[in-house]
């Protein structure tokens, strides 16, 4: 009887190294980190990767004037993607999140030009925003354009026509004025007008807007 406990004993001892051992091989280390103005919850690999690319974005952008806004955007951007890639049963960001994220991106050195890519990037589906930028009032007719390619001229004569043809074209202006979002960054703009939201058209589009305030202002 007493060398049955002793059997018994010894195999709950085994049992709890061994529980112990694939523990300590199967947990990993989370990082909490702060992108674009919301916190997430990083495998401590993928945000080693996440960090050397962020560096050498900074690093590629260092000679522009407006790098700190293009960097912006760009985490902004990383930060709306990490946020598709989470759910209800799945919190945090993985190694496998990171690298889909940089290839939609882009990678430093092709932006550079020292590199290839060996895929185009993906079109990004075309949404509709009221564009603040070409707005005469709120923006819709500016948006409409962007979204069907059209010049905003032809929506303000449409929905003057129905204004006049019985005052409908101001309810409808209004709903639309009220449900659909206005595209406040980078990557909106982009997906107004069915544009890649890689990090090479975010640096183009925001040195262009750059550019623009800087001529608005005579600097």
């Amino acid at each position: 009887m007493h060398s049955i406990k002793i059997n018994i004993y010894i195999c709950i001892t085994i049992l709890v190294c061994i529980n112990r051992y694939l523990t300590k091989k199967t947990m990993k280390v989370t990082v909490n980190i702060n992108l674009g103005g919301y916190a997430f919850n990083v495998d401590e690999d993928a945000y080693d990767r996440l960090r050397q690319y962020l560096k050498s974005l900074e690093k590629e952008f260092s000679g522009e004037s407006s790098a700190a806004e293009i960097m912006a955007d760009i985490e902004g951007r990383i930060a709306e993607l990490f946020k598709m890639r989470l759910s209800g049963y799945k919190q945090v960001i993985t190694m496998k999140d990171v690298e889909e994220v940089m290839a939609i991106l882009g990678a430093p050195e092709v932006i550079s030009g020292s590199g290839t890519s060996e895929e185009p990037p993906p079109r990004s589906q075309r949404r509709i925003y009221r564009d603040p930028d070409g707005r005469i009032i709120g923006g819709v007719c500016a948006g409409l354009g962007a979204y069907f390619n059209w010049d905003p001229l032809i929506w303000r004569v449409i929905f003057i026509a129905l204004v006049l043809a019985g005052g409908f074209g101001i309810a409808l202006y209004l709903i639309l004025w009220i449900i659909v979002p206005e595209a406040k960054t980078t990557a909106q703009k982009l997906e107004m007008r069915g544009n890649p939201v890689t990090v090479e058209n975010i640096k183009d589009s925001v040195k262009q807007e750059f550019e623009t305030v800087k001529k608005k202002m005579n600097l």
